[in-house]
């Protein structure tokens, strides 16, 4: 049931709308604050993102520590009604500490030190690195951590990366040795006895290295998971030297969009509300809905790490610099874009940059004020609508999203499906088939959470469930789904699943493994199909799903035995043609699909559609939406804000679905049983709750 949820800060009521800002560049001129403060009011701007990469401008020598100018900025932040995330700068360090401390500079895979440069440079395991950032940071807190601009902290920035230096094998060993207990205990889980690798002693273990070892798969996993734990421990320990000061100042530190090296997870816990950093591709084509369900999904994945609102830290107002082509948004796409995050659970809109940068990398990338200064651009007045429009829907702010369907995806699952020498080197596509599902609810209206395995979440809270390539799947992960699928819940999975434990070892005794009662077949072998081949599936006559038409097939065919599930489509090609393709398995008081080939995406619009009507997931929109838009409610269980999303690159009309609403900037009554949106248009309609 939907909630309203406490404000990240009780300082600023309705939504967080801001930026990067840095001041630490304009010192020279103390003209640009004023104007500043100026431009960020007209703006409707409320909080911005301080000091990020700031440790030059506090520290510029060691030990001597410079406050004023940021003193200036929060003293007048807080005389104009201005917030501040205060971030600690550890995302860059200055040229002294380089210089002094070598040490502090990562190692590569190579077993090279780096030069000083760049962002995220350093060892998380340097005693140096980690002392002096201590000491920044509790100087900030000491001085900071109750000031009246400071709504919370934001911790370093986009964290990522890993170094191979010898205090990070030393670190490595420790860990394994806590994890796996013995020598013994390793060589067993990593297979070691395979091309004579068997380790007798821990000085031998190290991380892997394309002028070493590199081929053992369960080595390359925990290797993975320790730079996720290294990390993460690094942000508590960065955590850990600012929270005394005030223990009810929220911290938070942004991520990236299911970004591949570390697994978020780690990082729930840390936080106190999540928060990341979105920069869509648009109008790569006219129809934007791939690159919209995308990031979709990836708000929904940040909004399922906490299961409550997060926080849009960072998103350009206009273009990027760093994307192969450097578009601009189109009319309507700012207010789109954010009110995308806004429908799936954010409560803040944020950019990077609040002014742009006259020099350096990021000089070109997009702001809300431009080199010219003003206000009178384009973007400054899709921004400055934006401020407007998210005060008046103000109440939307801590509400929650009600999902009844969930994807289930782990890091570990994708690094080690990645990672697989298998039957397509050539690339099985992992995260393209995630989208494939989540895009086939996503354009129905449904709200979909996405989870993990080893989550401690109720998963009877969800009527579906879908876990495609599942194939990192540990004997627990398939105790729970099988539990899930007795108890009443539907369970959809895909092939090449239940292939590896946890330690990416082969289960023995007949795939999917932890999987095979619940799926109710057995998979014998698996076909790998070159680019250009194709099969096709053909509905069984009189099937339970209704299907009538033929669907093509990709990439990877699996050759199933049916150990109690049903058969509803088979293969219609090659010496496996007539075997089943597609099957349901009833368990309990569930059911559970499993899709043996990558189908076309018209077969699982179409599944996914069935299963929504049978098991009555509730849509956004109760109407079949056009092609493009789509729609998501967030709600307080008394009231619903449903956001209406166009993509399609051209204007739709929505067929509504009886009930009353009002617009929700206007407050209006929508008149009439259509909605008209414009190319890139978004409407936010309010009503009651059933």
């Amino acid at each position: 049931m939907a909630q309203r949820y406490a404000p990240v800060s009780d300082k600023i009521s309705g939504f967080m709308h801001g930026a990067d800002y840095n001041p630490d560049q304009w010192q020279h001129d103390p003209r640009v604050l004023e104007e500043d403060i100026r431009l960020m009011k007209l703006a409707g701007c409320n909080v911005m993102a301080v000091g990020i990469f700031a440790w030059a401008a506090i520290e510029p020598e060691e030990g001597e520590f410079r406050f004023e100018w940021l003193d200036r900025v929060l003293e007048r932040f807080a005389a104009n009604g201005i917030y501040a995330w205060l971030a600690t700068p550890s995302g860059a360090r200055p040229a002294w500490m380089s210089e002094r401390y070598p040490e502090v500079l990562r190692v590569n895979e190579q077993r090279v030190r780096n030069l000083h440069g760049h962002r995220h440079n350093h060892c998380y395991s340097s005693p140096v690195y980690r002392e002096k950032v201590a000491i920044m940071n509790g100087k900030l807190a000491e001085r900071y951590a109750h000031h009246p601009a400071v709504v919370g902290w934001h911790i370093s920035n986009e964290y990522g990366g890993e170094c191979h230096c010898d205090y990070c094998q030393q670190a490595f060993r420790e860990w394994l040795k806590a994890r796996y207990g013995s020598l013994e205990a390793l060589n067993a889980a990593w297979w070691t006895s395979f091309w004579a690798h068997t380790y007798t002693s821990w000085t031998q273990v190290e991380s892997p290295s394309p002028r070493g070892e590199n081929m053992v798969h369960g080595q390359n996993l925990d290797w993975r998971r320790f730079v996720t734990d290294r990390t993460a421990e690094f942000c508590r320990h960065e955590i850990a030297a600012v929270r005394p000061y005030n223990p009810d100042l929220p911290v938070t530190t942004n991520l990236m969009d299911w970004f591949e090296g570390l697994d978020y997870r780690k990082f729930a816990d840390l936080v106190d509300v999540v928060s990341w950093d979105a920069y869509p591709k648009w109008h790569g084509r006219r129809d934007d809905s791939a690159e919209a369900a995308w990031f979709a999904f990836n708000h929904d994945l940040f909004r399922s790490l906490k299961d409550k609102p997060f926080l849009l830290m960072e998103s350009t107002p206009s273009l990027t610099n760093w994307q192969p082509v450097s578009k601009l948004k189109k009319p309507g796409m700012h207010k789109l874009s954010s009110l995308q995050a806004v429908a799936h659970g954010s409560d803040s809109v944020q950019y990077f940059q609040w002014r742009k940068s006259r020099g350096s990398s990021e000089k070109l990338h997009g702001a809300v004020v431009d080199h010219v200064g003003h206000e009178h651009t384009r973007v400054f007045g899709d921004v400055a609508e934006l401020g407007e429009t998210l005060r008046r829907l103000a109440a939307v702010a801590g509400t929650g999203v009600n999902a009844r369907a969930a994807i289930l995806t782990d890091w570990d699952n994708r690094w080690a499906v990645k990672d697989s020498q298998g039957p397509r080197n050539a690339g099985v596509h992992y995260e393209e088939t995630v989208m494939e599902h989540y895009r086939a609810l996503w354009s129905l209206g449904i709200q979909v959470d996405i989870i993990g395995s080893e989550e401690d979440r109720d998963l009877s809270r969800y009527d579906l469930i879908a876990a495609p390539m599942m194939y990192l799947c540990r004997a627990s992960a398939g105790e729970r789904l099988e539990r899930f699928v007795e108890s009443g819940g539907t369970l959809v999975a895909t092939y090449w699943s239940g292939i590896v434990d946890e330690y990416d070892r082969c289960h023995l005794g007949g795939f999917p493994g932890p999987l095979r009662r619940t799926l109710g077949i057995w998979s014998e072998e698996i076909d790998g199909l070159y680019d250009e081949e194709r099969n096709a599936l053909v509905p069984v006559e009189g099937n339970a799903l209704g299907l009538t038409e033929t669907y093509a097939s990709r990439d990877l065919c699996e050759l199933v035995h049916l150990e109690g599930a049903e058969a509803l489509a088979t293969y219609r090609d090659d010496f496996y043609a007539g075997r089943p393709a597609l099957t349901v398995n009833a368990l309990g008081a569930g059911r559970a699909y499993y899709l043996a080939t990558r189908a076309d995406t018209a077969l699982l619009d179409r599944l996914y559609a069935r299963l929504a009507g049978d098991l009555s997931l509730p849509r956004a929109l109760e109407t079949d939406l056009p092609q493009g838009v789509t729609a998501h409610v967030r709600t307080d269980g008394e009231t619903d804000y449903v956001f209406v999303e166009n993509y399609s690159g051209e204007a739709r009309t929505v067929k509504l679905d009886g009930r009353a609403y009002r617009d929700g900037e206007t407050g209006a009554a929508v008149a009439g049983d259509e909605l008209a949106l414009e190319r890139n248009g978004v409407r936010v309609l309010v009503r009651s709750a059933r």
